[in-house]
C-alpha cells in the first residue's frame, strides 16, 4: 500500500516538506463544474463493457482487493477485455497508491493510463504505416520535422532493455513506445490536476497488454508480475516478469545521486533503502520509480517504465499481478502455488489475498496488515470452469479455510528474486459499489493540512514513506545522530 508513518502519527507538519501544500483557492468543493463533469465521465467509463475495476471475475480473468489495517485502501486494479476494441487484446494493472492522497492517484491513474495507452497505440499503428507508405514511394530519410513526434527522449530510451534488432515482434516496438508516451504523458497530467495534489503522493503501476500469444509489460515501482508456467517435469513453477525498481537497485542509485537525491536506510531497518531530499530527511520514499511525488521528481525518481516482453507458450497457465502486500509475506513460488491448487478460478485471487492476510498475521503479528490487490490472468481461458460468468464481489463466497497454504517462506523483507545486477536491471461493477467509492474520494477530498489522517496511526512492516524527527534520524552503519 502505500502509507506514510510518522512519528508523531499525525499529518506532516504544514512547514515540512511533506506538508501538503495549500494552493490560493485551494479551498475546492466536489460540487463545481469540473469535478461535475470527471465524474460523468469516469461513471460513463465504468461502465464501459468488459472492464472490471472491483472484486469479481470473468472467464479469463480473476480480481480482488482487501483493505489492510493502515487506513484507506489506496489499491486499484483493472482488467479490460477487447482493449482498444481488439478481440485478442487485453488490458491488465494493479496500482498502489502512498501518501495522503495515494488513493485518489492509484485510481486516477487506473482510469486514465488505458485511455492515454490505447490513444497511443493507434496513433503509433498509423505512424507505422505512414512510414512504410513513405519508405516504399520515396529515397533518402524523412525530416527532423517529419519524424519529431514519434521519436521518445533519450532519458527514455536509455532505461529500456535493448536487445538485438529483431529478436522482437513488429507488436513490441510499437506497444514499447506507446508505453513509454502514456507514462510521460500521464505523470505531466498528474502534475497538473487541481483536485489532487500529487506532490508527496503516488502511485506504483504493474501493467500488461496480451494481445494473442505476445505479452508486454510496463512497470513502475515496486508492485510485481509473475508467470505461472510448467517445467520440463510438468511441475507449476513461478517465472518472475517484473523488477521490483527500489532504490538499492545500481542503475537507480546512480540516477538519483546524479540528480542530488541521496539514498541510505535507517538504522532500525536496514534492508530497506529510500531516497530523500538533498537537504532534508523526508520524504524516505522506498521506491525508485513512481507516478507522482513530484517533491522528488527533480532528484532522480522518474516514472520511466521497464518494458519487458514474452511470447506465450502452451506451457503458460497465468500471470499474477499484484501490489506489495502480497510480496511482502509470500514468495513467488507460493503465490504461484496457491493460485495454481485454487479449485476454481472465479476464486483465485480472492484465495490469494486471504492467504497473504494470514501469512501477514504470522510472521508479523506486531504489525498492521497491508492493502493487498491481485490480478490473476488466465492464459488458457477456453478451458470450461466456474469463472465463465461475471461475478460481483458479493455473490464470491469465501474459498474453504481449510486450503493449506504453506507460510513457511522466507520471513524477512528480501524479496525472492527481486533484485537484480546492475547488468540486469538497468469491472464492472453495481452503481452502488462505485458511487461508494466516489464517495471515498470526496471525503478524503476535504481533509486539511494538520488534520489527522489514519492511514499514518500505528507502525507497519514496511511503509513507502517515512516523515522521520529531523533531530533523531539514524542512518543505518552510522552510528551518530544527526542534529
Amino acid at each position: 500500500m502505500g502509507s506514510c508513518l510518522s512519528s508523531e502519527s499525525r499529518s506532516p507538519r504544514p512547514g515540512s516538506p511533506m506538508g501538503v501544500r495549500k494552493r490560493k483557492g485551494s479551498k475546492r468543493r466536489m460540487g463545481s463544474r469540473n469535478s461535475s463533469f470527471d465524474y460523468r465521465r469516469e461513471e460513463q467509463l465504468h461502465r464501459t463493457p468488459g472492464r472490471l475495476f472491483l472484486n469479481g471475475s470473468n472467464n479469463i480473468a480473476s480480481l480482488f482487493t482487501q483493505q489492510g489495517k493502515k487506513g484507506t485502501n489506496q489499491d486499484a486494479m483493472i482488467v479490460w477485455e477487447n482493449f482498444g476494441s481488439r478481440t485478442d487484446t487485453v488490458f491488465c494493472g494493479v496500482f498502489d497508491g502512498h501518501g495522503p492522497y495515494g488513493h485518489m492517484v492509484a485510481k486516477r491513474v487506473r482510469d486514465s493510463l488505458p485511455l492515454k495507452l490505447s490513444a497511443h497505440w493507434e496513433v503509433n499503428l498509423k505512424s507505422d504505416e505512414i512510414l512504410r507508405e513513405v519508405s516504399l514511394n520515396t529515397t533518402g530519410s524523412l525530416c527532423a520535422e517529419d519524424t519529431s513526434f514519434l521519436a521518445v527522449d533519450e532519458e527514455t530510451r536509455a532505461t529500456v532493455d535493448v536487445q538485438e534488432a529483431g529478436k522482437y515482434p513488429e507488436v513490441f516496438d510499437t506497444l514499447k513506445e506507446s508505453f513509454l508516451k502514456a507514462f510521460k504523458v500521464m505523470d505531466r497530467e498528474l502534475r497538473m490536476y487541481a483536485n489532487i495534489d500529487c506532490f508527496c503522493s503516488g502511485t506504483t503501476a504493474v501493467t500488461l497488454v496480451k494481445q494473442g500469444l505476445d505479452l508486454v509489460i510496463g512497470n513502475v515501482g515496486d508492485s510485481r508480475a509473475v508467470l505461472g508456467t510448467r517445467n520440463e517435469n510438468n511441475s507449476l513453477t513461478a517465472v518472475q516478469l517484473t523488477v521490483d525498481l527500489k532504490p538499492n537497485l545500481p542503475a537507480e542509485a546512480e540516477r538519483i545521486h546524479k540528480c542530488k537525491g541521496r539514498v541510505f536506510a535507517l538504522q532500525d531497518e536496514p534492508e530497506v533503502a529510500r531516497v530523500w531530499l538533498p537537504n532534508n530527511n523526508s520524504p524516505g520514499l522506498a521506491m525508485a520509480r513512481a507516478f507522482g511525488d513530484f517533491c522528488l521528481k527533480e532528484f532522480g525518481l522518474i516514472s520511466v517504465p521497464e518494458i519487458s516482453y514474452r511470447r506465450i507458450t502452451d506451457k503458460d497457465e497465468f500471470v499474477v499481478l499484484a501490489s506489495d502486500g502480497i510480496w511482502d509475506v509470500l514468495s513467488n513460488k507460493e503465490v504461484v502455488e496457491i493460485v495454481g491448487s485454487c479449485p476454481t478460478r472465479s476464486y483465485a485471487a480472492r484465495t490469494l489475498v486471504e492467504s497473504a492476510v494470514r501469512a501477514w498475521r504470522s510472521k508479523y503479528p506486531t504489525s498492521k496488515v497491508d492493502d493487498c490487490a491481485v490480478v490473476c490472468l488466465f492464459l488458457d481461458s477456453n478451458e470450461s470452469n466456474a469463472a465463465s460468468n461475471t461475478k460481483s464481489k458479493e455473490n464470491i463466497p469465501s474459498p474453504d479455510s481449510t486450503m493449506n497454504v504453506d507460510l513457511d517462506g522466507p520471513t524477512g523483507l528480501n524479496r525472492s528474486g527481486t533484485v537484480r545486477t546492475g547488468n540486469e536491471a538497468l469491472g464492472e461493477g453495481s452503481d452502488e459499489a462505485y458511487k461508494e467509492e466516489a464517495s471515498d474520494d470526496e471525503h478524503m477530498m476535504s481533509v486539511e493540512v494538520g488534520e489527522e489522517w489514519s492511514a499514518l496511526e500505528g507502525v507497519s512492516r514496511v511503509n513507502t514513506m517515512l516523515t522521520m524527527p529531523r533531530l533523531d534520524i539514524k542512518v543505518a552503519g552510522d552510528t551518530k545522530t544527526r542534529k
